[in-house]
C-alpha cells in the first residue's frame, strides 16, 4: 500500500461543490512546486496531487486560489473580497498513509480538517 495527497473544496455559503478552484501542491522545504489542479464538479481533483514513491516524509504546502473562484461565481468582487489565496500547510511522517486535505470556503472564512 503506497500513501497519497488529495484534496477537495466546498462552498459552504452555498452548500455545493467548489468547481474550478485551481490548487497548487509545493514541496514546502524545497518551494518546489509539484502539481496543479482544478476541482471538477464535484469539488474534488481528478486524481491525486501525489501517490505512491513520489511521496516523501516532510512539510508540504496545499494553495487553493479561492479569490479567483469568488469572483467567477460572483459571490466577491474586488471590494469585498478577502481571501485571494487560502495556504494549508500540512507535515507527513507515514508516507503509507492517505492525508486527505479538505478546504471549506466562503467569501467571508474558511475552514479545514484532515479528511479520511
Amino acid at each position: 500500500m503506497s500513501g497519497k495527497i488529495t484534496t477537495h473544496v466546498l462552498n459552504l455559503a452555498q452548500g455545493i461543490p467548489a468547481q474550478g478552484v485551481k490548487v497548487e501542491l509545493y514541496d514546502s522545504a524545497k518551494q518546489a512546486l509539484l502539481a496543479t489542479a482544478i476541482t471538477n464538479a464535484d469539488g474534488r481533483v481528478d486524481q491525486p496531487l501525489l501517490s505512491g514513491e513520489d511521496i516523501q516524509a516532510g512539510v508540504y504546502e496545499l494553495i487553493f486560489y479561492v479569490g479567483d473562484y469568488h469572483r467567477n461565481i460572483g459571490t466577491s468582487t474586488e471590494e469585498t473580497l478577502l481571501w485571494e489565496q487560502v495556504p494549508l500547510r500540512f507535515h507527513i511522517v507515514d508516507t503509507e498513509q492517505n492525508y486527505h486535505i479538505p478546504l471549506l470556503v466562503a467569501p467571508g472564512g474558511y475552514s479545514t480538517y484532515r479528511g479520511s
